[in-house]
This record gives C-alpha cells, sequence and structure tokens, in this order.
C-alpha cells in the first residue's frame, strides 16, 4: 500500500512536470529561435561567477532566427529542478525590442533598463521579490540543477509595466507568441565551491 506521504510526493512531482509544461502547447508555438551565450554552451555547466555564491552576473545572452513579424521579446529563466510545486524564477524580462540580438554580460537588475538597445526593456519581478537576474543558488541536495533560459518572439508590442512576475507575464503574451528558443544551463551546488570553473 502506498502511503500518504509517497502519494505527496508523487503529486508533488506530477504537478512540478506539468507546471513545466508551456502554456503554448495547445497552440503548437514552434521553438525555432536559437538561444546561445559565450559564458555556457548548451546543457553544460553554467561557471560560478554567474551564480548567487559568487559575483552573481548575468552571462551574456544572444538569440538569431527571429520570426518574421516579432514586434517585441520576452526572456524566462527558471529551474524546474526545485523542491516546489512551479519551477523557480531566476529572472524575468520583457519589452525587449525586436531589433535587439541579445543582452550583455553584466546587464543592470534595475526594473527599467537604459542600456543601449535596449531601452524600453523591463526587468520582471524574479522568485525573491527582486527585478532582475538571481543567479543559481540550489542547496546541497544532489541534483545537478537546470536552468531554461527561453526566449519569446511576439507578434505585438505589449509594452507592459514594470513588476511583473511570471505568471502576469504569461498571462499578458497568451496569445501573441510567434515562436520560443531555450538554453540551457547546468549548475550543481557541492557545498563550498562547486565544480563549474
Amino acid at each position: 500500500m502506498i502511503s500518504r506521504q509517497d502519494l505527496a510526493k508523487a503529486l508533488a512531482t506530477t504537478l512540478a512536470i506539468l507546471a513545466c509544461l508551456p502554456v503554448w502547447a495547445a497552440d503548437e508555438v514552434p521553438e525555432t529561435i536559437v538561444v546561445t551565450s559565450n559564458a555556457f554552451e548548451h546543457n553544460t555547466d553554467i561557471p560560478w561567477r554567474y551564480s548567487a555564491y559568487d559575483e552573481g552576473i548575468s552571462p551574456e545572452i544572444s538569440w538569431s532566427n527571429l520570426p518574421r513579424g516579432t514586434a517585441q521579446l520576452a526572456l524566462i529563466l527558471d529551474d524546474p529542478v526545485v523542491a516546489m510545486l512551479q519551477p523557480f524564477v531566476h529572472w524575468i524580462a520583457y519589452n525587449i525590442p525586436a531589433s535587439a540580438s541579445g543582452l550583455p554580460e553584466g546587464l543592470s537588475p534595475d526594473a527599467i533598463v537604459t542600456y543601449p538597445g535596449l531601452e524600453g526593456m523591463i526587468n520582471g519581478a524574479n522568485g525573491i521579490r527582486r527585478s532582475g537576474y538571481f543567479g543559481p543558488r540550489p542547496p546541497v541536495d544532489g541534483k545537478v540543477h537546470t536552468y531554461n533560459f527561453r526566449i519569446y518572439a511576439l507578434d505585438h508590442e505589449l509594452n507592459l509595466a514594470d513588476g511583473l512576475n511570471k505568471a502576469s507575464l504569461l498571462d499578458a503574451m497568451r496569445g501573441h507568441i510567434l515562436a520560443t528558443g531555450l538554453l540551457t544551463g547546468n549548475f550543481e551546488y557541492l557545498g563550498g565551491r562547486t565544480h563549474t570553473p
């Protein structure tokens, strides 16, 4: 017989998996945007300096192959390998100009971004209720955590107000997503310094 505790864990795991599924799945939005970084390659370790255990600066992120009709961009960075019902949000950014081809390393966490070429961009509320990038900071749990940098191409300039969280941003983008792209980085905390360079 399955114990109540095991059942609760199984339910939590199922809900976590469902929470990771894209909200646009029913619309079959293509994942055709190419997302890269000069800090790490897809599905490799995120260097230590980008974690909240060290400098905690944001890595450089670039994208290409935007679909025709892209009017604005958004980014969501989250970690689905957490003991929570939903992925932990490390960064959301929106109102990114369609003319931008990426975000520089060490972008200011200020809510209103003034970096040249990114005017109008907003850093929304992350999982610690602050604006901007919050680097990997997993506990010593024996797990390699994955950090999903997902770019969204939108068919409309939403020009959203500052202060939005992930749920509010996803609601605002519903029906406007032309395509997405994904860059995944990994990070495991072993206590002290990690194995990542």
